[in-house]
């Protein structure tokens, strides 16, 4: 709803200095990253609007929008990905396109991912850690001697989906959907590598400030 930022619509319809929204800007950047691929977009909150703006896309409605949180969201979406599994964003990010690229190798091996920045470690920001291996361990806002923040871009590989889907339904109704990936890696095997993306500009919109600093970088 993005009503830390004051706008009278939907966060992802923002628009940017170079007149896109934040939503057309992500579309933009994954249609050439990863072109005639389908894209689909969990829509609650006036969701005509982004509905209009995004005429190419494939909707999926979320009624209960403002009573729960991401895992739900994210659930929606993932009860239509192909064999090949998902690549989603969180509708508040703003970022390079040649991030994008970082995560092919993921996606060629089949090998789920989450994109991190290594260089910030935010207190309000979803934090993680990793096993012996290399692997995600802990993926939280609370998660203790986090390694750098999630940055909202990641890649579920078509393996790991039934795990994924089945603990995004075990998830509570205020979980993120960060709980979904905990519970998969720790209940069902699933292994999640850490993409580092800090090379590249990517941010989220939460307040005006982020917005500036966002216009201001792109």
């Amino acid at each position: 709803m993005g009503t830390r930022l004051g706008r009278p619509y939907p966060k992802p319809l923002t628009v940017l200095r170079d007149g896109r929204s934040i939503l057309q800007q992500q579309y933009d950047n994954l249609a050439i990253a990863f072109p005639g691929q389908a894209m689909h977009v969990v829509v609650g909150y006036k969701k005509e609007l982004v509905m209009e703006a995004l005429p190419d896309a494939v909707f999926h409605y979320n009624p209960e929008y403002d009573q729960t949180n991401t895992s739900k969201s994210l659930l929606r979406a993932l009860r239509h990905a192909g064999e090949g599994g998902a690549l989603w964003l969180n509708g508040d990010v703003v970022f390079q396109p040649e991030l994008l690229d970082a995560l092919r190798p993921s996606l060629e091996e089949g090998r789920s991912a989450v994109c991190v920045n290594t260089e910030s470690v935010g207190e309000e920001e979803v934090k993680y850690t990793v096993d012996g291996d290399g692997f995600i361990a802990g993926l939280s806002k609370t998660v203790t001697g986090g390694l750098g923040e999630a940055v909202g871009i990641n890649y579920v590989a078509g393996r790991d989906l039934v795990a994924l889907r089945g603990q995004l339904e075990a998830c509570g109704e205020q979980d993120y959907f960060e709980r979904g990936i905990e519970l998969a890696i720790a209940q069902d095997g699933m292994r999640v590598r850490p993409v580092d993306i800090s090379r590249w500009s990517c941010m989220e919109i939460d307040f005006q400030a982020d917005l500036d600093r966002a216009n201001s970088t792109f």
